[in-house]
C-alpha cells in the first residue's frame, strides 16, 4: 500500500497538513472518534487542550496498530474541538507536536479538518479525533 501526500500550488500554503492524499490499497481502516481516556475509560487531562489532543492521538495510534497500520497509512484525520476559537491553535498544535515523533505522525500531517463544535459527548471532553487509513 502506498499513500502519496501533496499540497498543490494554488491551495492555502503553510498549513500543518497536506491538502491531498492519494492511496492505493484494498483494506480500509476507520478509527472511530478517539478522546483523551485511559484503558479504563477514565478521562485524561481535564481542561488541557494540548494534553487531550496528545492523548486522543495516542488512542488513534493504538487503533491503527491493532490493524497493522501506522500514521503513514492515514489518508484523513478529523478533529472535533469544543468551543473552538482561533486563539486555541497554539495549544492544539502543541498537543500534536508533543507526540508527533513518539507516534511517527508525519508533519505536515495527512489531510485534516478541524471542526469546532459546541460540545462533545461528555462535558470534560475537549477534542475527538477520527482517522481513515488504507492498507494492502
Amino acid at each position: 500500500m502506498s499513500v502519496r501526500l501533496s499540497s498543490p500550488q494554488g491551495m492555502m500554503p503553510s498549513t500543518p497538513y497536506h491538502h491531498v492524499a492519494v492511496a492505493a490499497g484494498t483494506r480500509h481502516v476507520y478509527i472511530a472518534g478517539q478522546v483523551a481516556t485511559n484503558q479504563d475509560g477514565a478521562p485524561q487531562k481535564p481542561g488541557d487542550l494540548a494534553g487531550q489532543v496528545a492523548s486522543a492521538l495516542r488512542n488513534v495510534h493504538e487503533g491503527l496498530a491493532s490493524t497493522g497500520a501506522t500514521f503513514s497509512d492515514v489518508v484523513r484525520l478529523t478533529f472535533y474541538v469544543t468551543g473552538w476559537a482561533p486563539e486555541k491553535i497554539d495549544a492544539f498544535m502543541a498537543g500534536i507536536d508533543s507526540v508527533a515523533e513518539e507516534l511517527a505522525l508525519p508533519l505536515p500531517m495527512p489531510p485534516a479538518s478541524l471542526i469546532g463544535v459546541e460540545s462533545l459527548f461528555e462535558p470534560d471532553v475537549l477534542v475527538e479525533v477520527e482517522a481513515t487509513a488504507i492498507l494492502d
